[in-house]
């Protein structure tokens, strides 16, 4: 068997010749495991990558080398190219952040009227398709994250906030998704996009932003988010 000291030596190697030979999906997942985890993690998942047995390049990472944060696993790259298809023609930004998480925008247009926290019917598509890809992989999680525009006084818009995520969440259980593995939180006018001079800012700062992330797996029994941000007090309203 290849020993710990081995496998590190050739890390570089791996990583600058590895992903010649991939195609653009395995080196987008390589690529991302690289950017949360350990050099051992990363050896990994280029090594699964290139054989085709990502099973082998986990278990490869984990013996390297010391591993954290979370994975962008071909689930995640899958469920990333499904949202893309799905807000395609929507002004939906569909992100990798660096600590790969999957990053969903989702502005006004399709989200939320000014002092409503009722979601549009054009939304639904959008969250329907994350709901199918929180569903093929049970190990994901999600945050979400709502705002407002600097319409009203922190009294309204902080709840707003809060109310705009819970819509959120409601409509993503009301698909099947355990409202366990959703958190929430309400962040009010404090975090603008752009700057509230016209409508058409206002817009993209009345918006949620939802956090989709796969963590390592001696995270997997810390699977419940905290959920101190529902805490804050919110509106009673229709469940979306």
């Amino acid at each position: 068997m290849v020993n710990k000291s081995i496998l590190s030596a050739i890390v570089l190697v791996l990583i600058l010749g590895g992903c010649a030979s991939m195609s653009e999906s395995q080196q987008s997942t390589a690529k991302g495991t690289a950017m949360g985890t350990g050099a051992g993690a990363a050896v990994g998942a280029i090594i699964g990558a290139i054989a085709g047995d990502p099973a082998l390049g986990a278990g490869i990472g984990a013996g390297v080398g010391a591993v954290g944060g979370y994975i962008w696993s071909n689930r995640m790259e899958e469920q990333k190219k499904k949202m893309e298809a799905a807000t395609e023609g929507t002004k939906v930004s569909v992100t990798q952040t660096a600590d790969n998480q999957l990053k969903l925008n989702v502005p006004s247009d399709i989200s939320f009227d000014t002092g409503q926290s009722t979601i549009k019917p054009e939304m639904h598509p959008v969250l329907n398709s994350l709901a199918a890809g929180l569903k093929s992989n049970s190990n994901s999680q999600a945050a979400i994250i709502g705002y407002t525009d600097d319409t009203g006084n922190d009294s309204i818009n902080n709840p707003l906030s809060v109310n705009r995520a819970a819509s959120t969440r409601a409509y993503l259980v009301s698909q099947g998704i355990a409202s366990n593995r959703i958190s929430i939180d309400g962040r009010g006018a404090s975090e603008p996009v752009a700057a509230n001079t016209s409508p058409e800012n206002r817009a993209k700062n009345r918006r949620v932003e939802i956090f989709v992330k796969e963590p390592q797996p001696q995270q997997q029994r810390q699977q419940e988010l905290p959920q101190h941000q529902e805490q804050q007090q919110y509106i009673q309203q229709p469940a979306y």
